[in-house]
């Protein structure tokens, strides 16, 4: 399934990537699947708070919504590596988008609220767990790992867009619709996306176990050791835990910028632009460049300086008249470390994890992404509430300056796990050639 040669690298690359159709069939299908990602917070948020005016509910079933998908996601990344992609990703889908435009319907017409919590927590467990079954899909598609890392920049480049996309189509929806509609919408692109990705060889050839990975009787062989603990995954979903607070607690603080520099919390979009815009340009920058240097030791880097250009916004903040000539240049070099920090963290997870186990390693970095992020966004409450936004600012650079250490204290292991890994995938290899 391999392109010949790879794909190389500057622009080209991409463009290889988007012209071999088993890459763009599964990138393209996984990209619908995934603009719910962005679209079912709010649009649970927007629809509730409209229905039942308060925002204290439309919080409360959101959070439920994250809850169930910060829970469900590592379950559903296990039994893909166990039963297959599709298998795993068809039910779910198909589950949440009913359960999802259930909650439309229940909202609007007038159903009690602890029965909205129900169906968003249902909605929220029963998400499939795309992403992590497209990061793992990205080892049978390109065996290289150089044209893995532009797969993943990519992927972290449409993630980015998904998350601009995303909100925008729903607020379109939003004017053009009634109450319930683009919720359900939403819906129809998570099954629909999930079914088309579902029906690629990528889906089909990505997670199950092979002969190699069952005993002589056929049955699958005791797992003892959880894939958390596995060699240096441990430390990778650490890192990306402590990196999700240090996002939610910037994403709260760019609403609160934008209601003290822009008078209403309505005008985020223009910060979110601008840190979004420098993370594009970072993402697509890395993925189609060659460097010399180990992504482990780039990891440490990138979120050093990430650390330090929050602790300059916290500075800035401080100011009597920050001002947008210094806020909106400041956010764009700090988005320039963020995708390549996640891109290098995705490739980290699928170098440290055995091949039978990737699915259920992406999902749980998947899952410390969103567990980090709503501790995060809590926390930034908490902070500009009692000592200010640049307490906030503050808070969101101390947490990157965690991931910094753990980071450095983890390069010996991820070296020998990365290593203890690729023995592991010889000798799966060897085995699955010797037994054909």
């Amino acid at each position: 399934m391999g392109l010949e040669g790879g794909l190389g690298t500057g622009v080209q690359a991409y463009l290889r990537l988007l012209r071999h159709g088993p890459a763009a069939r599964p990138f393209l299908a996984a990209f619908l699947a995934r603009l719910p990602i962005a679209m079912a917070p709010l649009g649970i948020l927007l629809l509730i708070e409209r229905d039942r005016g308060a925002y204290s509910l439309a919080g409360l079933v959101t959070g439920a919504f994250a809850l169930g998908s910060a829970v469900g996601m590592p379950l559903w990344g296990r039994l893909m590596d166990r039963f297959g992609q599709p298998r795993v990703l068809v039910p779910t889908s198909l589950t949440s988008a009913a359960t999802l435009v259930a909650l439309a319907l229940a909202t609007v017409l007038g159903v009690p609220s602890p029965a909205l919590l129900g169906l968003s927590l249902l909605a929220g467990l029963s998400f499939p767990p795309m992403s992590p079954a497209i990061r793992a899909a990205w080892r049978v598609i390109f065996p290289d790992r150089a044209s893995r890392r532009v797969a993943f920049a990519l992927d972290g480049t449409s993630v980015e867009l998904i998350f601009v996309g995303g909100p925008l189509l729903l607020s379109l929806l939003l004017v053009l619709t009634p109450p319930a509609v683009p919720l359900i919408i939403t819906a129809a692109l998570l099954a629909g996306g999930s079914l088309a990705y579902s029906r690629t060889s990528a889906a089909r050839s990505s997670g199950g176990l092979s002969p190699s990975t069952t005993t002589e009787d056929g049955q699958p062989p005791v797992r003892r050791v959880p894939v958390v603990l596995i060699g240096g995954v441990a430390t990778v979903l650490t890192v990306m835990l402590m990196l999700s607070i240090g996002f939610g607690q910037l994403d709260t603080s760019m609403a609160a910028t934008a209601g003290q520099l822009l008078g209403s919390t309505d005008n985020v979009g223009v910060f979110f632009a601008a840190i979004a815009g420098g993370s594009t340009v970072g993402g697509l920058a890395y993925g189609a460049g060659t460097w010399k240097f180990q992504e482990r030791h780039g990891v440490v880097v990138l979120l050093a300086a990430f650390s330090l250009l929050l602790g300059a916004m916290a500075l800035l903040m401080r100011s009597p008249d920050p001002g947008l000539l210094l806020v909106l240049p400041l956010l764009f070099v700090t988005g320039i470390t963020i995708a390549p920090t996640l891109i290098m963290q995705q490739s980290l997870v699928d170098h440290l994890a055995p091949s039978d186990r990737l699915n259920e390693a992406q999902a749980f970095l998947s899952a410390a992404n969103t567990t980090g992020a709503a501790a995060g966004t809590a926390l930034a409450g908490v902070l500009i509430d009692f000592h200010g936004l640049d307490w906030s600012y503050a808070g969101a650079s101390a947490a990157l300056a965690l991931a910094v250490v753990v980071a450095l204290l983890s390069q010996r292991r991820w070296r020998s796990a990365a290593q203890a890994s690729a023995r592991h995938d010889a000798a799966e290899d060897a085995l699955a050639a010797h037994g054909s």
